[in-house]
């Protein structure tokens, strides 16, 4: 049986990228969650005025990656600690946040963030925000797999790239075998 997780962290591109990788991941769908426009297109999520961010939705296997084992990842990679901006990405389209499907996801989000505080991973407080997940609209083809389709594209390189390089450097237990 399958589980979704809805995670948001800046550019969809950048989380897509890490979380195809990882074993027990069944399918990433880039898309938009958290605003208040039904069925927006990429223009209107990026003028900032829908109130989505810009999500994965990550379909996986918890017997063999858990909830909270993609969280950890996650976490990894994009800063839980900035509002509304990852890197040069600014805007609520680009925020942090859990989007939930079940309470016990709710509680196990809220936790992995009161672990991280604990262990003082950041110098700044997390501001990542936790709700359930009301909707979610996947993106457009173009945007589906698109740094596998672009790796050689300027911002695959320069933003995607490194992102990716780290989390495969640090959880080269969890990748998924070579197909």
């Amino acid at each position: 049986m399958t589980e979704v997780a809805t995670l948001g962290g800046g550019c969809f591109w950048c989380l897509e990228a890490v979380f195809e990788q990882l074993r027990g991941v069944e399918r990433v769908v880039s898309g938009y969650a958290g605003g208040t426009v039904d069925h927006p297109t990429y223009g209107q999520v990026c003028s900032g005025t829908t109130g989505h961010a810009e999500v994965v939705q990550v379909t996986f296997d918890p017997a063999v990656v858990t909830y909270r084992d993609l969280l950890d990842v996650f976490f990894t990679i994009h800063d839980p600690t900035t509002i509304n901006r990852q890197g040069a990405d600014v805007g609520t389209q680009y925020r942090s946040v859990i989007l939930t499907h079940a309470d016990d996801q709710r509680a196990v989000a809220l936790e992995a963030i009161h672990a991280l505080e604990r262990e003082g991973w950041w110098d700044a407080p997390i501001v990542t925000e936790v709700a359930a997940c009301a909707a979610f609209y996947p993106a457009d083809a173009g945007h589906q797999g698109y740094y596998r389709q672009n790796a050689g594209q300027r911002y695959c390189q320069v933003v995607i790239a490194p992102k990716v390089a780290a989390f495969r450097k640090r959880f080269l237990d969890r990748l998924r075998s070579p197909s």
